[in-house]
């Protein structure tokens, strides 16, 4: 339990199911301050009830695919409700999984819109306010998907890829400002992120039944609910790593960026990075020797 003088309050994107819920109970309990936030409050009127059952608890409406002034607007109100934002947890979000040539391009689009300008628009609100407390922590939930990328994955990865990307840049950027940004990773954990509204599948097109990319998908499919990490474990040692912070002179370091969950999520990790190796060993002739000869 936090004491008065180490209270945080924490705002979260896509608070209405998954990761978003759990970690707002997990905030709560450890005696933060959170401020939840869906697009649709009155989807989930049971969970706003929940989380608003203590005076520690906000439930807010806010669209990650609103327009810049819209979330400027909403971030500015929960502002007011704890006059600080401590720590802001781009968590909304969702996949669309098919083959890379099946998946047409609105969806395409619309899984950048989400995944990614979403996460980019409430953070560019939220800035200026921890540029002003001078500390702050900026949590996007990523995924391993975003670092090593399966048949399927390729568009969802993209977005992964490129909120990774762009994290890592401003990491370097904000660090002076006492604000830091963490990158977590989960791999597959017990929620409904394979099922629902969370997950989209594109129809597999004749070309591709019966290949691997077809077979991963089927997998993909029915794997929800035999997922075998435990989102609640997950939100526990993501509020260890909030809480526990970092240093100024670690702030934007590349080694302390990321925040892998999971052990299938670790082992795909080493494996990518062993990958890598090989393909940077393999390649080491063709890419050295380029100078321009003087």
């Amino acid at each position: 339990m936090s004491t008065s003088s180490n209270i945080k309050t924490w705002l979260i994107t896509g608070s209405s199911s998954g990761f978003g819920l759990i970690l707002a109970r997990t905030i709560l309990a450890r005696g933060h301050n959170v401020i939840a936030t869906s697009r649709n409050p009155s989807r989930t009127p049971e969970y706003v009830k929940e989380i608003e059952s203590t005076s520690r608890g906000k439930w807010l409406t806010l669209d990650v695919s609103a327009d810049a002034p819209t979330i400027q607007a909403t971030v500015h109100e929960t502002h007011k409700l704890f006059g600080k934002i401590d720590v802001l947890v781009n968590n909304a979000g969702y996949s669309v999984l098919g083959m890379a040539e099946d998946i047409p391009e609105d969806q395409a689009k619309a899984q950048f819109e989400v995944n990614l300008w979403g996460a980019i628009r409430v953070t560019k609100a939220v800035l200026p306010i921890m540029r002003k407390q001078g500390s702050g922590t900026i949590a996007m939930f990523s995924s391993i998907a975003g670092m090593q990328v399966n048949p399927t994955n390729a568009i969802y990865s993209a977005s992964k890829a490129g909120l990774e990307a762009w994290s890592d840049g401003m990491a370097q950027e904000i660090a002076s400002f006492g604000i830091r940004v963490l990158v977590i990773e989960p791999g597959a954990f017990r929620t409904n992120f394979l099922g629902g509204n969370a997950l989209r599948a594109v129809p597999t097109s004749e070309p591709y039944k019966g290949t691997v990319g077809d077979a991963t998908l089927q997998r993909y499919q029915s794997m929800g609910g035999k997922q075998a990490g435990d989102p609640a474990k997950a939100c526990e040692r993501i509020v260890n790593n909030v809480e526990r912070g970092l240093g100024k002179d670690q702030l934007g370091k590349a080694e302390n960026l990321r925040l892998p969950l999971g052990q299938d999520c670790y082992d795909r990790l080493l494996a990518k990075t062993e990958a890598l190796s090989k393909n940077w060993a393999n390649t080491k002739e063709e890419a050295l020797g380029l100078q321009v000869d003087e």
